[in-house]
């Protein structure tokens, strides 16, 4: 799974740079030094902008040309940590395919620093208000990004989402929430319930047409619009302009794959949930769109949603081990408070499909949900 970005509502206070390896500040002290005259930096105004769930972190400085003020961002990623090759790569892919992402200014490869430009303080997420009815407007700016993004697609380019990786993707689940979270020990059968699912999901998943993934393609990943982030209120649907669009962060771990992976990731949100209707309502646009784009989606859309489903099952059972693995592994214990979303988004699918009955099952006896005796209607509720 690609990482995650900071915790969305309300925005952060900035906070001060800390640096815990002496030597890494005096390299980063050193690279902005060397190009803090051509950007016209202000050191002093350095400042915390985000970290996300892997080692990187990012910072925000201001910028001063004239009368002529702006901010950039710099990405602080440990080279023995994080390889910043694929984020360069996919930064240009996005603007070649005119999608508004951060461009690169500058990067000290060896060291792992970059020079960002700054797309704004407010994520898609930010200016949402989960108690108030779902902005369709933004999610359908959300979809012309993801189309815009697909029909750019070209094989060859980006590293294949094929059966290995979605199968180590798939045992996060096992390993991390169940093994680890749960503490639960699978017997034989249980294991042989686990590894037939996982081959039915994958054979499901790429049964369908390959393109560009984001991998993380929701909310807290778009950079919401300066005129929507600028507004108390959401403008009008179709008022949103191309010089205005979502921005898209979070893309280093893009992959090609299924064209089913990033609709799903968007409308079965790891960290926020709507209703089914507009969900439902959102991969209907989506699938009219991308057919109107030449895209692969089918002439079916009820066998497209089932597959949207299919792929949604696979990601939420890789989340609920990864963010089982955040909590246990690098102390992060908040991601753990969102996986009963994730285990509500798996029991609902697989309680649609006949093959997933037996992975429900399993899934129901570990986290100790008992489904009504429909047959008992004579026993007492203390009978054995």
């Amino acid at each position: 799974m690609s990482t995650l970005s900071t915790p969305s509502r309300p925005l952060p206070t900035p906070a001060p740079v800390l640096w815990s390896d002496p030597e890494r500040q005096r390299q980063f002290q050193s690279w902005l030094a060397s190009i803090q005259v051509h950007f016209a930096l202000q050191p002093e105004t350095l400042r915390l902008a985000s970290a996300d769930a892997s080692f990187r972190r990012y910072l925000r400085i201001d910028t001063q040309r004239g009368a002529h003020a702006e901010s950039l961002i710099i990405m602080d990623a440990p080279p023995d940590k994080e390889n910043s090759a694929p984020f360069v790569k996919v930064a240009q892919l996005l603007h070649d395919a005119a999608i508004r992402a951060p461009e690169v200014l500058d990067w000290q490869q060896e060291q792992g620093f970059l020079l960002l430009s700054d797309l704004g303080a407010q994520t898609m997420m930010q200016v949402i208000d989960p108690a108030a009815p779902p902005p369709l407007n933004l999610y359908l700016q959300a979809v012309d990004t993801l189309i815009a993004w697909q029909k750019a697609s070209r094989p060859g380019v980006l590293p294949p989402y094929d059966h290995a990786l979605l199968r180590r993707e798939l045992e996060l689940f096992p390993q991390w929430y169940i093994g680890q979270h749960r503490q639960w020990a699978l017997d034989e059968a249980q294991r042989k319930v686990l590894d037939t699912a996982f081959e039915t999901i994958i054979a499901e998943n790429l049964a369908w047409p390959q393109v560009y993934v984001h991998r993380d393609f929701m909310p807290r990943n778009l950079m919401a619009p300066m005129l929507v982030a600028a507004r108390t209120a959401l403008p009008p649907e179709g008022a949103l302009q191309n010089s205005s669009q979502l921005g898209v962060l979070d893309f280093q771990d893009a992959v090609f794959g299924p064209i089913t992976y990033d609709i799903a990731s968007l409308v079965r949100d790891a960290f926020l949930s709507w209703d089914e209707d507009f969900c439902l309502d959102v991969v209907v646009r989506y699938w009219q769109k991308a057919r109107e784009a030449g895209l692969p989606v089918g002439d079916d859309f009820g066998v497209f949603y089932r597959a949207v489903e299919w792929m949604g099952l696979q990601r939420h059972l890789k989340i609920a081990g990864i963010f089982a693995r955040l909590s246990l592994r690098d102390g992060k214990a908040h991601y753990l408070a969102d996986t009963p979303r994730f285990i509500t988004y798996i029991r609902a699918t697989c309680g649609r499909y006949r093959e997933l009955k037996p992975l429900l099952r399993l899934i129901d006896k570990m986290e100790g949900i008992e489904e009504p005796n429909v047959f008992g209607f004579g026993r007492s509720p203390g009978a054995a």
